[in-house]
């Protein structure tokens, strides 16, 4: 591991965050009846009705945060920042306008800046789910931001 890196270990059972616009919801919800079985043994977080959802669907809890215009895709911007979320599977709609797009791209930011796999359609969460990785531990490394804040404070 590179010096300039921090290791976050993902344990066993991952921290799911299913997120869907409102175009999509369908396919999330086959995709995870389709995937049931390999969810089942994870924490899965979901926005709004999309929690909803998914709960009556699937049969097993789901953390239901706000709908992601109320905030609730920031609740899990927030909840990545905290280490509490581990994978991040959203399917947006890149042919509709969203009038929370500003939250939609923090969010997607945030996955990005702290390592977190994301998978943004159906062909790519049935490859990160499948994947070996899923049934073990992982050490997810950030790259370490100390140096970048530090950096930010000498020149304020």
């Amino acid at each position: 591991m590179a010096a300039n890196h921090k290791k976050f270990p993902m344990e066993h059972d991952k921290k799911i965050a299913l997120v869907a616009h409102d175009n999509k919801k369908r396919d999330l919800v086959e995709w995870a009846k389709f995937n049931r079985d390999l969810l089942a043994h994870h924490q899965v977080f979901a926005t709004g009705t999309t929690g909803e959802i998914l709960e009556k669907e699937l049969g097993f809890p789901i953390t239901k945060l706000k709908s992601g215009p109320l905030g609730g895709d920031q609740q899990i911007g927030a909840m990545i920042v905290d280490d509490r979320i581990d994978f991040l599977i959203f399917f947006w709609d890149p042919l509709e306008p969203m009038p929370h797009d500003p939250d939609v791209k923090a969010l997607l930011r945030m996955a990005v800046v702290w390592n977190i796999p994301i998978a943004c359609n159906r062909a790519s969460a049935d490859f990160m789910i499948s994947s070996p990785l899923m049934d073990g531990e992982y050490d997810r490394l950030v790259p370490d931001y100390e140096n970048y804040i530090t950096r930010k404070l000498d020149e304020g």
